[in-house]
């Protein structure tokens, strides 16, 4: 090789270089934004509390950094004294992993009121959080509290303090905590920073709330959905804003079974931190208790038009809204030839109508083929309307990836 060759290739490969590191030093950095990891739905009327602490196990649906809490008195008419926050990681029931216990608080201060229906969030802590982990987030309540804003089926374990125990937050040993609950407290979400990653929220029922699924298991159907995106190499954030008994069009006379999702559906869903898409599964509720607007009998059309709602709602905040099929529920005391036509009615709807951002057929995926009308017998929990484990995993397997990644 000539000189004058291998000075020229050697200009070329430096060019190229520079080249490069130029284009690395000018990429813009990924971008981050908070996103929503863990967001249940609240509703009013839960237990009062006096003197006591709470310690509630969040699991988080996708990892990140910068994590905040964020603390309600929602559904409550009195204002909320809150002595002490803290969280940390969880090792094993109320015990946290030591030295990881971290003090929270709201605009500085350890110690703060809530007014009645008030929420806020915490100030950011130098936390990092992993997918699937569970965190230990404990309230301490100095003064007798009126009904609490709560969430009544968590298929998750609380720890309660004795009444007159004090403040418990920063112990690390869960000794102190002597009762367990199956709810949560003033507790309405964990956010973190993540880069390029964003929040889908499966709202809907108990369906989607994970009635009959193992306490702590983690097998509802949006938990399974967040370990498929995960495995395919799409993490996003899985919220579950599932609420047992709610309905699409009106309020359910047990006040813990919430408000219509038509009135819940901004705050539950949209307000989430990250959310871009809304997975939408509700009205057999409706349907299974005749439950028309106005006291009147419920039509096709009617629910349809509680659809409809939910989705101008959500396109008029920029977020996706993918329907789901209603799952068939023969067996269930729900069902009637006049009720089954109105699921057959609303699910072709949402099948054909091009209302939706996407559609995920649930009917279709766990209907017993012979009996179309029937849960299949191996996804069912016992009840003919509510899906076990299996079926969950069958549900969350139903949903085509594609509509959730684009």
């Amino acid at each position: 090789m000539t000189k004058h060759r291998a000075r020229l290739l050697m200009m070329i490969a430096l060019s190229a270089a520079s080249g490069l590191c130029a284009a690395l030093a000018t990429r813009a950095p990924l971008a981050e934004q908070r996103v929503g990891v863990w967001a249940p739905s609240v509703t009013i009327g839960g237990p009062s509390f006096n003197a006591q602490t709470l310690r509630m196990t969040v699991h988080a649906s996708l990892g990140g950094s910068s994590l905040r809490l964020h603390l309600s008195n929602l559904r409550s008419s009195t204002p909320l004294r809150i002595g002490s926050v803290s969280i940390a990681y969880q090792a094993n029931g109320a015990t946290a992993v030591d030295g990881s216990l971290h003090r929270v608080t709201v605009a500085h201060a350890a110690h703060f009121t809530l007014a009645a229906g008030g929420e806020v969030f915490s100030d950011p802590l130098p936390m990092q959080v992993e997918a699937g982990q569970n965190l230990l987030v404990s309230l301490y309540l100095p003064a007798q509290t009126g009904a609490s804003t709560w969430h009544s089926d968590a298929f998750d374990t609380s720890y309660l303090s004795d009444a007159g125990s004090g403040d418990r937050t920063a112990d690390i040993d869960g000794g102190r905590y002597t009762r367990t609950s199956t709810s949560w407290y003033y507790l309405s979400g964990v956010d973190v920073l993540a880069a390029n990653r964003h929040t889908i929220v499966a709202f809907g029922d108990s369906i989607t709330d994970g009635y009959n699924t193992p306490k702590g298991a983690y097998a509802r159907w949006p938990d399974d959905l967040a370990h498929r995106l995960a495995d395919d190499r799409h993490p996003a954030a899985v919220v579950d804003a599932g609420l047992g008994g709610n309905r699409v069009l009106t309020d359910a006379p047990n006040i813990w079974q919430g408000f219509s999702a038509i009135k819940r559906f901004a705050h539950d869903a949209l307000a989430v931190p990250g959310t871009n898409t809304v997975i939408l599964l509700e009205g057999i509720n409706d349907i299974g208790n005749d439950a028309g607007p106005n006291g009147k009998a419920l039509t096709a059309q009617d629910l349809i038009g509680g659809y409809q709602n939910l989705i101008g709602q959500a396109h008029a905040a920029g977020i996706r809204i993918i329907g789901a099929t209603m799952l068939p529920d023969r067996g269930a005391g729900y069902d009637s030839p006049s009720r089954e036509a109105i699921r057959q009615a609303c699910n072709q709807w949402i099948r054909s109508s091009g209302a939706f951002d996407g559609v995920i057929d649930f009917d279709q995926a766990m209907r017993d083929p012979a009996h179309p009308d029937t849960l299949l017998s191996r996804y069912d929990s016992g009840d003919h309307l509510h899906p076990n484990a299996a079926g969950m995993q069958a549900m969350a397997n139903a949903i085509d990836l594609r509509l959730l990644t684009r």
